[in-house]
């Protein structure tokens, strides 16, 4: 019983805190891609990221989330590709969305900055279990599935990013067209981000990295500021504040790989500290961030042509 009404209480929380849908993760800005389309390629890398985040730990049923990100450049049509595979449980309901991205780049500055414009389109998938509990057994609703229930439907979004050496922003918007999901009486709802960071170097061996993550459903709105400390290139230790939701401290790890050291390999961990109501059942979230960017090399073009003089 325990486990069906704290399931039940996850469901409730989650959807009058905030009526998210999309992901949502502590290390959000190694999580570009899958609320902004623009970003696909945009680093000129063939990079793949994934994320797994278990929310408010000490609940039965609590949220279980999984995602994967993939994507790289295509530079002779000025573009670049990604992939977004997001898994995500939570008491009786199960989700699934996949996004296939593509973004046409801008290079300004004389190459020294890009201008992502992106577009995705993908599907999205809820599954409702069968183990309900009805608060009035004598009352029926229809809306409460007897043997379990699924549903799918398009899903469609659009982003605008803009990156150079040291600054990063983009504005996107996900769930355009809003689908309802009749079967599972789930309704998509369209989210706003606003995000962007900056890196300070601090004499040679430091940098700050702070960065800002603004997200809405023109409902409620929700800010992640985050500050990082980053020590050599190589290890960071950083806090994120989500307002009226948790403090979260992180730490993380890279190093670059390959022949010429131009491959990089990184390893994060935060721990969300609750600081609403639920902080008196849970003990927290926790999440692990893995990344792999591959630098693709380009091939040397020699050119041979003949000279009249030598004839």
């Amino acid at each position: 019983m325990r486990g069906k009404l704290t399931a039940v209480v996850c469901a409730v929380v989650a959807t009058v805190s905030y009526a998210q849908q999309d992901p949502q993760y502590t290390q959000f800005m190694f999580d570009r891609l899958s609320v902004n389309s623009g970003v696909a390629g945009t680093s000129g890398n063939l990079c793949a990221t994934l994320l797994l985040r278990q929310q408010w730990s000490g609940f039965d049923g609590a949220p279980k989330t999984g995602l994967l990100n993939l994507q790289g450049a295509i530079p002779k049509i000025n573009s670049g590709v990604g992939l977004s595979v997001y898994f995500d449980k939570l008491g009786q309901e199960n989700s699934t969305i996949a996004r296939l991205h593509y973004a046409y780049h801008v290079k300004l500055g004389g190459g020294s900055s890009v201008l992502g414009v992106g577009l995705y389109a993908g599907l999205s998938s809820r599954t409702l279990g069968s183990q309900w509990v009805a608060v009035d057994p004598v009352t029926e609703d229809d809306a409460i599935p007897d043997n379990g229930s699924s549903a799918s439907g398009f899903d469609l979004g659009a982003g605008i990013y803009y990156m150079n050496k040291r600054l990063w922003a983009g504005l996107s918007s996900t769930q355009l067209p809003e689908t309802e999901l009749k079967n599972v009486s789930i309704k998509n709802k369209r989210h706003y981000y606003a995000q962007a960071g900056y890196r300070a170097d601090l004499g040679k061996n430091f940098a700050l990295l702070p960065s800002l993550l603004i997200k809405s459903d023109a409902t409620s709105t929700q800010f992640d500021l985050n500050i990082t400390a980053m020590y050599k290139d190589m290890v960071w230790l950083g806090a994120t504040y989500r307002t009226e939701d948790a403090i979260a401290p992180m730490i993380g790890f890279q190093m670059p790989t390959g022949k010429e050291k131009k491959s990089m390999f990184k390893i994060g961990y935060s721990y969300d500290v609750t600081t609403s109501e639920l902080r008196n059942y849970s003990s927290g979230s926790h999440e692990i961030m893995l990344n792999y960017c591959f630098m693709i090399k380009k091939k040397e073009v020699i050119e041979i042509y003949g000279h009249p003089r030598f004839l």
